[in-house]
């Protein structure tokens, strides 16, 4: 069926149209404590968790969730027989438990990550280190958002 102009405008109005109408995603927004250690189970299954050699430096107070500083950092020699393998970010609220996994080696030279990051609000922070002898420690923080990230809404 050969296209006319008529038929080309009234396809190319649709899509124009289309275009202009908001899209909603639903989301879980209201994360629970529940879901930050079942997310950690995941991670670590019935291994112990051990507290120290790891250090999570984040702000205990921030104006703006949508850019959070944090550094990790992990006491190891880093040496091909003692060296961190990966280091995992979780937190309590936002919709997704698991803020990200940085992986590691002996050539990494020393074990930190920085980045920035956003939370939806006020919450508890976990930085769990899996050393090479697959040892998991963990360091955590508590941070006030006085500015939620994560959570905006459509008018």
């Amino acid at each position: 069926m050969p296209t006319t102009r008529r038929r080309f405008l009234s396809l190319a109005g649709g899509v124009t149209a289309a275009g202009t109408i908001p899209i909603v995603v639903l989301r879980p927004l209201n994360a629970t404590p529940t879901m930050l250690n079942a997310a950690i189970r995941n991670f670590v299954g019935e291994a112990p968790i051990r507290t120290g050699k790891i250090k999570l430096d984040i702000p205990p107070l921030v104006e703006n969730g949508n850019t959070v500083p944090m550094t990790v950092s992990v006491a190891s020699p880093m040496t091909a027989d003692d060296y961190v393998r990966s280091i995992h970010v979780f937190n309590e609220k936002n919709p997704q438990p698991n803020i990200g996994n940085f992986y590691l080696g002996p050539s990494s030279g020393r074990a930190q990550i920085s980045t920035r990051i956003r939370l939806a609000d006020s919450q508890k922070v976990v930085a769990i280190a899996r050393l090479s002898d697959d040892t998991f420690w963990q360091a955590a923080a508590e941070i006030v958002v006085t500015l939620a990230a994560c959570t905006e809404e459509v008018n």
